[in-house]
């Protein structure tokens, strides 16, 4: 007879009562942690890895402390610069406690009497922000990270966090957008370039001298595009096109180009340029980046100028998908220009589906080169002391066969320049244009000849434009770019009394400002520290 003693058998109550008990035991203890904050995230954060492993996880845990009833957002300053935001007004907390750092920054010549200005890159700045009807803390820090350094910021509001997420989402937006600016690709990096733009302003389709049939098709082309999207969605075909000038140097292939990009511009449609795809990201990093930002921003026009040196024999394959690969270009005008046509791969000049239409731009002939002297006969018409028959046009005009517009053009300057510095009695301005044809006729005719003899050389060959490939840049690398139009545009506004005549539009209203709308009065800001704006420093963070 087995006599061990009876199995304990539970009863099914008791094992309720047991799970009940653990699971109220174990909630509590969740709650006890939750009151008290995790145990494990202190240690964590100050010991485990260094004193400052994280400076951003730190910087908002102090900002936390000091400030527990305000929410708090942070933001790397990538592509969202909040004091370079013109719809906010920021001002130092405390002048004395910024932080900053002073480059100097040189100034062209002929543009301005001093050489160069200095800038302050702040390290470390503690702002009053308004905008909109939201006011703000800005706290703003530099620290070093990886091979470079990093700057962040941390905007707080006493009370949710959504109002800090739409000025960031505003100020990201504005600085996502071209103000009189032009896109420019160059070391791996889109610039925004304000003197390009001013430069394209200056091109216009009336001095593009060329055949006037020849310039309407042009136009209609390029401007049609944009308008035949309905067009082409109704034929199933993809809203994308390619254009590629080609011609010798000098017949207006660039001003073409310029007075393309100012009309486009102009109705909307952002131009792109692209000076070099070499770079650290490598060619085909580049091209990624560049068809990538074009997709982004179409509809647009993306300028590829020197074709045949932006495209070689190790990234034309990774070029030719991205023009009409898997993805989409709907809504890109790509536009390319070549000195040397014959040197193009024929996948990019006998494809239409790639480059659909060619523009040659060959040297002038003879009603084109009138037409050009007739231009210079038409600007010099005012100036009394040249004399500028049509008779005159006609034998330039015959004398100059070969010339291209470029030669053309220095005819007349090289000309002009004479005369201008010519002591004593000046010569006839006919005279004078005569032998500058021929001095140019005679280096036109040495050139080719020169060029005949280096073709029939063995082994020789033109050598191509070289493009040095720039090492890896980091942020340490790169110095900070400052828009040329902000400088003595302090970027810190001053809104004491001494300045309210010349506040900025939707600056903070003083207590008597609110007082005439009615509002009851904001706190008066105008004790806001104001010195740096004072000193006429300029800021970027």
């Amino acid at each position: 007879m087995d006599r061990s003693p009876p199995l304990n058998v539970l009863n099914p109550k008791d094992l309720e009562e047991a799970f009940i008990k653990v699971t109220f035991e174990e909630d509590s203890g969740a709650q006890h942690n939750a009151q008290a904050g995790d145990p494990f995230y202190d240690p964590w954060v100050d010991q485990a890895s260094a004193k400052f492993p994280e400076p951003s996880q730190f910087g908002a845990r102090q900002l936390r402390k000091l400030y527990p009833d305000y929410s708090i957002v942070g933001a790397y300053d990538g592509n969202i610069n909040i004091l370079g935001f013109p719809g906010a007004m920021a001002q130092p907390i405390s002048a004395p406690d910024l932080i900053t750092t002073v480059f100097f920054v040189p100034l062209a010549r002929h543009l301005s009497p001093v050489p160069g200005v200095l800038v302050d890159q702040i390290s470390f700045g503690a702002f009053r922000l308004a905008w909109d009807q939201y006011d703000f803390l800005l706290y703003i820090v530099k620290y070093p990270a990886g091979f470079g350094t990093t700057t962040h910021h941390y905007v707080l509001h006493k009370g949710p966090e959504e109002p800090a997420r739409l000025l960031l989402l505003a100020a990201g937006a504005w600085q996502d957008q071209l103000h009189q600016e032009i896109l420019v690709f160059d070391n791996g990096f889109w610039n925004k370039s304000n003197s390009l733009w001013t430069e394209v302003q200056k091109a216009n389709w009336a001095d593009v001298i060329l055949k006037e049939e020849f310039k309407t098709t042009l136009k209609k082309d390029i401007y049609g595009f944009f308008d035949s999207e309905d067009l082409y969605k109704s034929l199933a075909i993809p809203w994308k096109r390619g254009l590629i000038m080609y011609g010798p140097p000098g017949n207006g292939k660039t001003i073409s180009m310029k007075a393309v990009m100012k009309d486009c511009d102009a109705r909307g449609f952002a131009p792109l340029y692209v000076k070099s795809f070499r770079s650290w990201r490598g060619e085909e990093g580049s091209m990624s980046e560049v068809f990538n930002k074009a997709r982004q921003m179409a509809p647009c026009i993306l300028i590829l100028e020197d074709l045949d040196a932006l495209i070689n024999d190790g990234n034309r394959s990774f070029f030719l998908n991205q023009l009409d690969g898997l993805e989409g270009n709907d809504g890109l005008l790509i536009i390319g220009s070549t000195n040397h046509f014959d040197r193009l791969d024929p996948a990019l000049n006998n494809r239409p589906s790639r480059f659909d239409r060619k523009y040659l731009f060959d040297d002038p002939d003879e009603d084109e080169r009138t037409l050009y002297i007739q231009y210079w006969q038409g600007k010099l018409h005012s100036n009394k002391d040249i004399s500028f028959p049509d008779s005159l046009v006609k034998e330039v005009a015959s004398k100059t066969t070969g010339f291209s517009f470029a030669y053309l053009k220095e005819a007349f300057v090289s000309s002009l320049v004479l005369l201008a510095g010519w002591e004593g009695d000046k010569p006839d301005f006919k005279d004078v244009l005569l032998r500058t044809v021929k001095t140019l006729r005679e280096q036109l005719d040495k050139d080719k000849d020169a060029v005949l003899k280096s073709d029939a050389a063995p082994g020789f060959s033109i050598p191509r434009m070289f493009h040095s490939a720039p090492g890896p840049q980091t942020n340490a690398s790169r110095l900070p770019r400052v828009e040329a139009r902000s400088i003595s545009q302090p970027r810190i506004w001053d809104t004491t009394s001494s300045n309210a005549a010349g506040r900025m539009p939707g600056a903070l209203p003083s207590g008597s400002d609110a007082q005439r709308e009615g509002g009851g009065g904001r706190r008066d800001v105008r004790t806001m520290a104001s010195a740096a704006a004072a000193l006429g420093r300029s800021f970027i963070s």
